[in-house]
């Protein structure tokens, strides 16, 4: 099924009709976009990495922020709703929009069939252009796998991996490793 057309709209209209709005658009340079529902595995993959790095950062001067957290992408004019975001320092506003943060560290994104080709590829390259993003985390539904795109010294993104039964060091968040089994436990499932 093709992706609905977009609404075109300024972006303070966007901004008011998301407040009134029960569900959460995307916004780029002009153009709105709905943003589809998730699944029950999306939702439990989110909360599993969520709650892990709540626990890695406790004490720490970072902040862990859900879905319901807009990101504003200043220098391509994207506004969008990541799975997770974690902020470390303080909490950067943009210009036009008190709501949505400019700075994050780390952006991860659960993986669906509809929307892996736009977090891979467009998505991925408005959130590098974000100063502050060192770190992005892309958590696969369709198996144990956790893939971390880290900005190194020279400003490269450079990809590691975490399988099953392995632990991935977030590069960005020092000292938090998650355990990809741990992510992927289903105390739901028979035996889990």
């Amino acid at each position: 099924m093709p992706a609905p057309e977009p609404t075109r709209t300024t972006y303070a209209a966007y901004l008011e009709a998301e407040q009134r709005s029960e569900m959460k658009h995307e916004y780029l340079r002009g153009e709105v976009y709905a943003m589809a529902g998730g699944t029950p595995e999306h939702a439990a993959l989110s909360m599993a990495v969520g709650a892990a790095l709540t626990a890695a950062l406790a004490g720490r001067p970072c902040r862990v922020f859900s879905s319901d957290l807009r990101i504003r992408v200043e220098s391509t004019d994207l506004s969008t709703y990541p799975d997770l975001t974690v902020i470390c320092g303080s909490f950067e506003h943009a210009a036009a929009d008190p709501n949505a943060a400019t700075n994050p560290t780390l952006i991860v994104e659960v993986l669906s069939d509809s929307t892996e080709a736009y977090d891979r590829g467009e998505k991925f390259a408005h959130y590098r252009r974000i100063p502050s993003l060192r770190e992005y985390l892309l958590v696969s539904q369709r198996e144990p796998r956790l893939e971390a795109y880290r900005k190194n010294a020279t400003g490269e993104w450079v990809l590691s991996e975490a399988g099953a039964g392995e632990l991935l060091s977030l590069a960005s968040l020092e000292g938090v490793r998650l355990d990809t089994d741990a992510i992927y436990r289903d105390p739901l499932a028979a035996g889990g």
